[in-house]
């Protein structure tokens, strides 16, 4: 039997985006940490290569989504697959909020 953990996404992404935006893990159990990763321009995306395979779909904005050289955009209702290791940040946004959904491998 597991458990219900509700959590209110759209609070979390009006908090981080009424400041200069960042990172809150809504969630997190063995093998999934669920979060809301939001930008505010001009601060840039200074994320670094993680450790684990992740997919950020898009809450609210648009931007780019530079994955290893090659430039996806995103917009909203859109969901990016990014394998663990890979270099990648947002660019050419004004405001971008994102869920960020990482497998744990343990």
């Amino acid at each position: 039997m597991g458990s219900t953990n509700p959590f209110d996404i759209e609070a979390v992404k009006r908090r981080l985006a009424a400041g200069t935006g960042g990172y809150e893990i809504v969630h997190e159990s063995a093998g999934l940490e669920i979060g809301v990763y939001v930008l505010v321009a001009p601060e840039p995306d200074r994320q670094q290569p993680h450790e684990d395979d992740e997919v950020y779909l898009v809450l609210d904005g648009s931007g780019t989504l530079d994955v290893e050289g090659e430039s996806v955009p995103v917009k909203v209702g859109d969901a990016v697959f990014v394998e663990a290791g890979a270099d990648h940040r947002f660019s050419a946004y004004e405001q971008l909020a994102v869920l960020v959904l990482f497998e744990r491998k343990r």
